[in-house]
C-alpha cells in the first residue's frame, strides 16, 4: 500500500507581516512629507531658474538682448496643472526613496545598529551623496536647451554611479577591515575615472550663469530634502519600535 506524502509550505513568520507594515507605513509618511518639502523648495528656488532658462530656449531672451532692453524677471504664478502634478510627482518619487531607506534601516538593525531620528538624518545625508552629489560631480544637473548625449547612456551611467556609491558608503559605515574600505574607495572613484557621457559639441542658448545657478540650487534643495527624508524616516522608525 502506497502512502501519499503532502508537501506543506511552512507559514510565514509572525514577525514578517508587522515588519512589512512598519516599513511601508514609515516610508509612505516620510516620503510624502519629504516630497512636499521638495515641491515647496523647488517651486520657490528651482522653478524660477527653469522658467528663465526656457525663455532662452525659446529665443525670447535674445529678443530683449537685440533690443538692448532689460531682461524681464519671471514672476511666480502657480499653475494648477504643471505645479500640481509636480507636487504629486515629488511625493511619489520620495516615497520610493523612503522605501529603499527604511529597508536599509531594517538591514542595519539586523546587524545590531540602532536607528533614531538623529541617525536617520545621517542616513538621509548619505542618500543625498549617493543619489545627487556623486553623479553631479561628473554629470551636473542641466537646464533645458543645453547640449546633452543620449539619455539612455546617461541613465546607465547614473544608475551605475548610484549603485557603486551606495555600496561604497555601506562598506565605509559597516565594513570591518581595510579591505572593505579599500574596495569602497575604488567603487567611489570608478564611475568618475570612466567619466560621464558628454555631448559631441558643447552648446546651448542658456548662459553659463543660469546653468550654474540651476545646478547649485538643485544640489542645495536636494540636501535639505534628503536631510528631511532621513529625519522623518528615522523618527517614524524609532517611534514605531518604541510603540511596539
Amino acid at each position: 500500500m502506497m502512502r501519499r506524502t503532502m508537501c506543506v509550505t511552512p507559514p510565514a513568520s509572525p514577525a514578517t507581516e508587522p515588519m512589512f507594515t512598519k516599513i511601508l507605513t514609515s516610508a509612505l509618511i516620510a516620503g510624502a512629507g519629504a516630497g512636499l518639502v521638495a515641491a515647496l523648495l523647488g517651486l520657490a528656488f528651482v522653478q524660477p531658474v527653469l522658467l528663465q532658462a526656457e525663455l532662452f530656449e525659446q529665443g525670447v531672451a535674445q529678443h530683449f538682448a537685440d533690443r538692448d532692453t532689460a531682461f524681464p524677471h519671471v514672476p511666480f504664478a502657480f499653475d494648477p496643472m504643471r505645479d500640481g502634478l509636480s507636487i504629486v510627482f515629488y511625493m511619489m518619487i520620495y516615497a520610493g526613496y523612503a522605501l529603499i531607506l527604511v529597508s536599509l534601516f531594517s538591514l542595519a538593525e539586523d546587524q545590531g545598529h540602532h536607528v533614531t531620528a538623529r541617525t536617520g538624518l545621517i542616513w538621509g545625508v548619505a542618500g543625498y551623496a549617493t543619489v545627487l552629489l556623486a553623479p553631479a560631480i561628473s554629470l551636473a544637473p542641466e537646464v533645458p536647451g543645453v547640449a546633452a548625449p543620449d539619455v539612455t547612456v546617461r541613465q546607465v551611467w547614473w544608475f551605475g554611479t548610484v549603485a557603486l556609491t551606495g555600496g561604497a558608503l555601506w562598506l565605509i559605515a559597516f565594513g570591518q577591515s581595510w579591505v572593505a574600505w579599500s574596495i569602497a574607495i575604488v567603487c567611489l572613484a570608478t564611475p568618475h575615472v570612466i567619466g560621464a557621457p558628454e555631448p559631441d559639441v558643447l552648446t546651448g542658448p542658456a548662459p553659463p550663469e543660469i546653468a550654474a545657478l540651476y545646478a547649485s540650487r538643485v544640489l542645495g534643495v536636494g540636501l535639505a530634502v534628503w536631510a528631511c527624508l532621513g529625519l522623518f524616516a528615522g523618527y517614524l522608525w524609532a517611534s514605531d519600535k518604541s510603540a511596539a
